[in-house]
């Protein structure tokens, strides 16, 4: 029988398991080595690819903007279409959250959040604004502009930029202009059809030494409160009526208590694109660029929601039983002409003059 080497050879198979056994250790020892390689090389890619998604992060940036509007509202259309624009034009590096109805406050409220950075933009009405801007005030009075065509000739050309840019020295920028069409009274008990039918009406009007002067000068008790306490206002009679633009008069619901609509047009009040000049200064050359931009597309496209939003309100209107009345709106004009006379700062005359100018 053959014998193996390890059997006539102990001493020789002593050697070959030794070294066995070393190169074993050796298998084992690169396995390991290789597996540590491998492991590191694995945690580089990973960290590199996590570094590489919170840089992405990074460079996205989203501003929340406040409003006190119901999404079916023609302005709140607007701004998503502002949205939209700016995340197309910036390819989702700088986006925009919207919180609606209030959520975050009144108009003034939400323009205090502005000032201190806590909200990045915000929509307000003009009347609003000029509580804290006061070259606003001029805007709000009664039959300065003489018809639509005017409004946007006026807030597009020097004296629209120049308000804007008013706002930065009170941490509100303006960006842009929205339709807000024209303000009329809207009542529960009777119709007016001339300024003597508002005597002793009490008038819910914006928080605005303006339209407070305004209702005033027209014989009615004006009521100033935020728009989001009107209705039940309303209901409890604690003011006889309101003044405001068809869809905001439809979109409230408050036809549902007012039947009596008077078109006497006595205000065209803007609403303004505002945001914070603490955002505003940390925001890029090129993200001021989009945000500019797509506040230009949302203006004409806010525009045209605006105009169907009207033709929509009166259907409404029309079908809910709501009279609406077109009275002669010169004996508004004469007796509101106190109000525009009350304006006796050198630079709100020259800028009233200006506008009427136009």
């Amino acid at each position: 029988m053959p014998r193996t080497i390890l059997g006539s050879d102990p001493e020789a198979a002593g050697f070959i398991i030794t070294q066995i056994a070393v190169v074993r250790i050796l298998i084992d020892f690169y396995r390991q080595k290789l597996f540590m390689e491998l492991r590191k090389s694995l945690f580089v890619l990973i960290s590199s690819v996590l570094l590489l998604s919170c840089t992405q992060l990074s460079e996205t940036r989203t501003l929340a903007l406040a409003h006190g509007l119901p999404t079916s509202h023609p302005v709140h259309q607007g701004i998503v279409s502002l949205q939209k624009s700016l995340y197309e034009k910036s390819r989702g590096k700088l986006q925009i959250k919207i919180y609606a109805d209030g959520q975050l406050g009144s108009e003034r409220e939400t323009l205090e959040l502005l000032q201190i950075g806590s909200v990045d933009m915000t929509k307000v009405s003009s009347a609003t604004m000029s509580n804290f801007v006061p070259d606003y005030s001029v805007l709000n009075i009664p039959y300065i502009f003489r018809d639509k065509q005017h409004v946007f000739r006026t807030l597009e050309g020097d004296i629209g930029r120049e308000l804007l840019d008013k706002g930065a020295d009170f941490w509100l920028k303006g960006l842009c202009f929205y339709d807000a069409g024209s303000r009329s009274f809207y009542t529960k008990s009777k119709p007016i059809q001339k300024p003597e039918d508002l005597v002793s009406l009490k008038i819910r009007t914006m928080n605005d030494p303006t339209a407070v002067k305004m209702v005033r000068a027209l014989g009615g008790a004006p009521t100033p409160m935020s728009f989001g306490e009107l209705y039940s206002a309303l209901q409890q009679g604690v003011v006889d009526g309101a003044e405001n633009n068809p869809p905001s008069f439809v979109t409230s619901r408050h036809f549902e208590i007012c039947k009596y609509y008077t078109l006497d047009e006595h205000t065209y009040t803007p609403d303004i694109l505002i945001i914070g000049t603490k955002t505003w200064s940390r925001l890029s050359v090129m993200e001021k660029q989009w945000l500019r931009e797509a506040a230009k597309v949302s203006v004409q496209a806010q525009r045209k929601y605006w105009a169907a939003s009207v033709a929509e309100s009166f259907r409404v209107l029309k079908k809910n039983g709501v009279q609406v009345y077109t009275p002669d709106k010169t004996m508004f004009v004469e007796k509101s002409k106190s109000v525009i006379e009350s304006f006796s700062e050198p630079s709100l005359k020259r800028l009233i003059k200006r506008i009427k100018e136009n």
